[in-house]
């Protein structure tokens, strides 16, 4: 009864502190924003507008106010959850976040499961024999992937796959010859939904390519700290214990140090998100995917202060909550933890 009553008061701990480490960041989102060099008038207008008509569209978004009064109303909004509108399109914030996040939690769900089952695989295959050549290329390969640049392996896939063998397209989220799925924005789930082959396909081979270029620049996130853990679970008083009572080094593998190996690599996955917002942003602009990455690029290209904000803040949100929820899940698994 103690250790939940401990749990729960975790529990409500870290949730009391997300609106807190909200609040910090769409403030410095803010600030940053309005200190950067630039102006949003001339991302509209150009510079070489009339002075009347910059002056008037100033006005109309409320750019001519002073900066406190402008923080002031943007945290109203943002109580209301209201984003604003959009400075360039002067469509709602919320919309063009509702139509473009599905396309980024789509390719970031496919490419961290690529990059888990990679990335888990090649950490787990160096553990038979340390330090020989299998060990050797997985480290290579943990140490290669987490240091490539992200355009770069970005570019090197379409150049490989999508010009030279022609097998996958060069980017796109659907052909524009085919009608995409409808519903829920998750051309996967709708179109498996739907029971439409054809769509599905379409939805697959546009997907492979970017999934599979962040699923292996990830993997070897997951290759470093299975092996790492692994290897410290393998010298452990608790596995002599088990190989002293007689049971084979596969069960001992298996059955006593994997699970508790992979307790901090839950906890890596958990960061592994916050690491697929910056890389989804470069994937996503090379491979033209209009996800949220992609449409936060444009906003800060135009300046386009409501849009940034906003897709800054519900990003942060989502961060934040899997966070909380994933220590939340280990400290339920691991009964060591203690609060």
């Amino acid at each position: 009864m103690s250790r939940r009553r401990a749990l729960l008061g975790y529990v409500g701990a870290r949730l009391a502190l997300v609106p807190v480490m909200l609040w910090l960041i769409a403030t410095l989102v803010f600030l940053l924003l309005r200190v950067a060099p630039g102006d949003p008038i001339d991302a509209l207008l150009g510079s070489r507008a009339p002075e009347a008509a910059r002056e008037a569209l100033r006005q109309k978004l409320g750019l001519d106010q002073s900066l406190l009064a402008q923080y002031g109303g943007f945290l109203s909004q943002l109580l209301r959850a209201n984003l604003g509108t959009s400075l360039s399109s002067e469509e709602p914030v919320t919309r063009i976040i509702r139509e473009s996040l599905p396309a980024s939690l789509e390719l970031g769900a496919v490419a961290l499961l690529l990059a888990a089952i990679l990335g888990l695989a090649v950490g787990f295959s160096g553990i038979a024999r340390a330090e020989g050549r299998v060990d050797l290329a997985g480290r290579l390969f943990g140490i290669g992937t987490y240091a490539l640049p992200p355009f770069w392996a970005a570019m090197v896939m379409q150049l490989v796959f999508a010009v030279a063998l022609g097998w996958l397209p060069v980017g796109g989220r659907f052909p524009p010859t085919l009608q995409p799925p409808s519903g829920s924005g998750f051309y996967l789930l709708d179109s498996l939904r739907h029971g439409n082959g054809a769509q599905l396909l379409a939805t697959l081979r546009h997907l492979l390519l970017p999934a599979t270029t962040l699923g292996v620049l990830l993997s070897g996130i997951f290759t470093n700290a299975l092996r790492l853990n692994l290897r410290r679970a393998l010298a452990s008083d608790y596995v002599e214990a088990a190989r002293g009572r007689g049971l084979s080094e596969r069960r001992v593998v298996l059955r006593h140090a994997l699970p508790n190996a992979l307790l901090p690599v839950l906890t890596i996955a958990g960061i592994t998100v916050a690491s697929l917002i910056g890389g989804a942003l470069l994937i996503e602009v090379t491979f033209s995917w209009p996800g949220i990455a992609f449409r936060l690029q444009e906003a800060i290209a135009q300046r386009d202060y409501p849009v940034v904000q906003g897709i800054v803040v519900v990003v942060a949100a989502l961060v934040v909550l899997i966070s909380v929820a994933v220590d939340v899940l280990v400290a339920l698994l691991d009964p060591r933890i203690r609060f």
